[in-house]
């Protein structure tokens, strides 16, 4: 009960950081709990169960709720776009899901590939779609452990990288600017013109990350 009373003040506090401007600490809360949020989302999808502690809060509502609506959204365009790109990213990188370090290295040399030549709302998207499908594929091979690693080193790649950035842009609300359209395709949003580009470059980094035969 103590557990449920922490989670559930833990998240009205997260959900309050969106009526004002934000703090590092409260980005990077506000990061994870999306992280856990989309990671649920695309395990559900693949039938997949996940249990994270802080879901024992209710779900995400107001603000937050409608930022992790949005994030699915153009997650789903980007997969659509790219699929091959998010699905079976262990395999494309040759991990081995056993090992949390190499997981969560392998995922910060990505997630620094991906922004090395600045930052978008669809290089932000594709680095969420990146975390759920390694977590994905942690899932099926009986890891799912490494997954809540995974969540953690992504609100630590927000602390370092993404921070001021979404700080300067009033916080995570701001991606609610690129929905445009109730339009489900969104296919003319200047947002999913990016995305389909950046397919190609994250296919790439992969590639380049890949270990020497």
């Amino acid at each position: 009960m103590e557990v449920l009373r922490r989670s559930s003040v833990f998240a009205a506090e997260i959900m309050d950081a969106f009526d004002r401007s934000p703090t590092d600490k409260e980005l990077v809360a506000q990061a994870k709990a999306l992280g856990r949020e989309y990671v649920h989302a695309r395990l559900l999808r693949a039938g997949l169960a996940w249990s994270a502690p802080e879901r024992a809060a209710p779900a995400p509502g107001g603000r937050l709720a409608e930022v992790c609506a949005v994030l699915l959204r153009l997650g789903d365009e980007l997969e659509q776009i790219r699929p091959s790109v998010y699905r079976n990213v262990a395999g494309q990188l040759h991990l081995s899901v056993q090992s949390e370090p190499v997981v969560t290295d392998a995922f910060l040399a990505v997630a620094g590939h991906i922004f090395s030549a600045g930052i978008t709302w669809g290089k932000v998207v594709s680095l969420y779609a990146v975390a759920a499908g390694l977590a994905v594929d942690c899932v099926r091979q009986a890891q799912p452990a490494v997954v809540h690693a995974l969540v953690d080193c992504l609100g630590e790649f927000v602390r370092r990288t993404l921070a001021a950035w979404l700080r300067r842009r009033g916080g995570w609300t701001d991606v609610l600017r690129c929905v445009v359209s109730r339009d489900p395709g969104l296919r003319a949003h200047w947002l999913v013109a990016a995305l389909c580009d950046f397919g190609r470059f994250l296919k790439a980094v992969f590639f380049v990350l890949l270990p020497e035969r």
